[in-house]
């Protein structure tokens, strides 16, 4: 394993050309460290560049200015060694689900048959034995979001970026595939960067919890340790007194920011609703 963190952002910016021909800064003077292994929630108002921080980090993206560094090294382009999982599903709908997951392997040169027995391995990890014939319209939410999951992990990232991957499910089952996050994470303990906009889902996952400022021109406000111990069961440790004063520290930072950004959009002072 490197000896440099996982994830370094220094003085990152970012501008983006409006249609107009005009200029927006989605970020500004970022400073981000992730150490190897370390899980990261990010939250932040609607539009103050979490979303944005990812691609950055994957390198779909580069910074106006600043420096992106994964291991040590500055992002030059996507690296092969980080697994991104998006809000929507970025599974093929023409693809059988056991083709979908064994597509990262065999595009990167593994033999079929070694990324059949791999797939199939996977499927059985994230609860999907039995359904390897089955196509993405076959399934509910709950069951893409495992198939994505394992698409992303079979090919054993070193970082895994998630970008409010569960925000679309119903609560029950944000709350079983949060657990199954965990699980599959604690087998490779990949590097996580995990964007949120729901304060308990990072708080109950994460090491740190991130919190960044309303845009434009985010930046990050500050971070968080997350002391509570592992393993954890998500629908269990939102009742530990700890996690209660830690929720209340980090929306205390959080809300602010949640206000001005209402303001912004809508001209008129927040009341702190999230």
């Amino acid at each position: 394993m490197s000896n440099h963190p996982a994830i370094e952002l220094r003085s990152v910016s970012k501008t983006f050309t409006t249609p107009r021909g005009g200029s927006h800064q989605a970020l500004r003077d970022l400073d981000l460290t992730v150490e190897q292994g370390e899980f990261c929630a990010v939250v932040g108002p609607t539009g103050c560049g979490k979303s944005t921080t990812l691609t950055l980090v994957s390198g779909l993206q580069r910074p106006t200015t600043g420096e992106v560094a994964v291991d040590g090294v500055p992002v030059s382009g996507i690296g092969r060694d980080i697994g991104f999982v998006f809000q929507t599903d970025a599974i093929f709908p023409w693809k059988t689900v056991l083709d979908n997951v064994l597509a990262g392997p065999r595009f990167r040169g593994t033999p079929m048959k070694q990324a059949r027995a791999d797939a199939r391995d996977w499927l059985r990890r994230v609860g999907l034995a039995g359904f390897e014939d089955r196509y993405p319209h076959q399934l509910s939410g709950g069951m893409r979001k495992r198939v994505a999951l394992a698409q992303s992990l079979i090919n054993s990232p070193r970082i895994l970026l998630m970008d409010e991957p569960f925000s679309a499910l119903d609560v029950q089952t944000r709350a079983i595939m949060s657990n199954e996050l965990l699980t599959l994470w604690e087998l490779t303990r990949p590097a996580v960067v995990f964007v949120t906009h729901d304060l308990e889902e990072a708080i109950a996952l994460a090491d740190k919890v991130v919190v960044m400022t309303a845009g434009p021109g985010a930046t990050i406000k500050s971070t968080f340790p997350i002391d509570l111990p592992r393993p954890r069961v998500v629908q269990e440790i939102r009742f530990d007194p700890h996690f209660v004063a830690l929720y209340r520290n980090i929306w205390e930072a959080l809300r602010s920011e949640v206000d001005a950004a209402y303001a912004q959009t809508t001209g008129v002072a927040g009341q702190g609703a999230a």
